[in-house]
């Protein structure tokens, strides 16, 4: 079992930057790949970034390529959401997950969850 619990989320005006954390307890953290995604109101959860078990490789939606990077430290359990030039259209509430399948970009393939953290950006 890994728990996560996502922090960070706030409000911002479009162009400025947020940092989200997302902690993990439990077993094995270095073990799991680990995603973001995002869920805006009235839309579909959507995926937001990957990083594999140890940190070395990325990848990201188009939608956030070259603006979003993730990052991972396994000594303290915890993967990151560097946010900048944030948009409008990036409010949302953003959600950690875990998988056991490097790089994942299906919410399926996610076996565990945090709670969210809202992330609302001004124009």
């Amino acid at each position: 079992q890994v728990q996560l619990v996502e922090s960070g989320g706030g409000l911002v005006q479009a162009g400025g930057s947020l940092r989200l954390s997302c902690a993990a307890s439990g077993r094995s953290f270095s073990s799991y790949a680990m995603g973001w995604f995002r869920q805006a109101p009235g839309k579909e959860r959507e995926f937001v970034a990957a990083i594999s078990w140890s940190g070395g490789n990325t990848y990201y939606a188009d939608s956030v390529k070259g603006r979003f990077t993730i990052s991972r430290d396994n000594a303290k359990n915890t993967v990151y959401l560097q946010m900048n030039s944030l948009k409008p259209e990036d409010t949302a509430v953003y959600y950690c997950a875990a998988s056991i399948r490097d790089l994942a970009t299906r919410i399926r393939w996610y076996d565990y969850w945090g709670q969210g953290t809202q992330v609302t950006v001004s124009s």
